[in-house]
């Protein structure tokens, strides 16, 4: 359960085709009802003009950046919290996913410079 608050940016992971809203679009807490069943965000354009106002379950988006430290909330909590919500195979299909992005990058870095390959000149396609 994630903690929201008035002021929070929160992201929406769900598509509301019916409210023009898709998942990724970022708004704005204004209100949070009872002990959090519902939460009034506003999604707005990059001019500031309310694109939609509406009541929504904590379920259909997770909090970006938090107002009361002022901070953005960590890239590893953001995926924490999306691969908390996913049935449990997909959830190992994610991890697996990052181990073999995590095995490429340590490879990658490892490589030295010196046994890089370098490209060979004009000269040798000249015919």
């Amino acid at each position: 359960m994630q903690n929201v608050n008035q002021f929070d940016v929160v992201e929406l992971i769900v598509d509301l085709p019916p409210h023009a809203l898709y998942a990724g679009m970022q708004g704005t807490v204004l209100d949070v009802h009872g002990d959090g069943e519902a939460y009034e965000v506003e999604f707005s354009d990059e001019q500031g003009r309310t694109l939609n106002f509406l009541a929504l379950p904590a379920e259909q988006f997770m909090v970006v950046w938090r107002a009361q430290t002022r901070q953005w909330v960590p890239l590893a909590e953001r995926i924490a919290a999306l691969v908390l919500r996913l049935p449990e195979p997909v959830g190992a299909e994610v991890l697996d996913f990052a181990r073999f992005l995590s095995t490429r990058t340590h490879q990658t870095s490892q490589v030295p410079m010196s046994s890089l390959a370098v490209a060979e000149t004009a000269e040798v396609y000249r015919t």
